[in-house]
């Protein structure tokens, strides 16, 4: 199904799936080149809020998903961010999602940055799920990499199911429902 038909791109205005929602893909902004968002032909460029958690060794604590220590990032909030060689940051989306019931939404990394060696990586929005994205940017070079806020820097990809899920994320009362801001892992 294409995201481009009047019709998918009125219901997703609609259901308030995506807000702020741009309705064509954004290549200028006050007359500048940006790094593409909005609409795309079968789905949406995501854009990157200006708030990022930059890894940091200097605590020299053992990543753990179980226990997670949030001394490990240092907050950034700047029009760019620069992430260190062989690093990662975290990030979130400027847009808020709310997922349908019948819908499950992919998230791959733009080539722009992938061609950069920067990896965007996301997992999947699950139905009914409902907040700010974080993202996760991964630095695999061996020098320092840029990434840029109110630009493009994902595409969201929607599958939409002939019928509901049994399940959903909100029945689950998943951890991660409503999340704001940067959002750090949860055991």
């Amino acid at each position: 199904m294409s995201i481009k038909s009047d019709g998918w791109i009125k219901k997703m205005a609609k259901l308030g799936m995506i807000e702020p929602f741009e309705k064509e893909q954004v290549r200028h902004v006050e007359g500048k080149k940006v790094i593409s968002y909005g609409v795309s032909s079968y789905g949406y460029d995501v854009r990157c809020a200006d708030e990022f958690k930059v890894f940091t060794n200097i605590n020299s604590a053992v990543v753990d998903p179980k226990n997670f220590d949030p001394e490990s990032f240092v907050d950034v909030k700047s029009d760019v961010c620069i992430i260190p060689p062989n690093s990662f940051a975290l990030a979130r989306t400027t847009e808020y999602f709310r997922i349908p019931r019948n819908v499950l939404t992919i998230c791959l990394g733009k080539s722009t940055y992938a061609r950069c060696g920067i990896i965007v990586n996301v997992t999947p929005l699950e139905p009914e799920w409902e907040g700010h994205v974080t993202l996760e940017f991964s630095n695999t070079t061996p020098l320092p990499a840029k990434i840029y806020a109110n630009e493009g820097v994902a595409q969201m990809l929607f599958m939409e199911a002939a019928e509901v899920c049994e399940v959903s994320y909100l029945d689950r009362a998943g951890k991660y429902q409503g999340q704001t801001g940067v959002t750090l892992p949860v055991a």
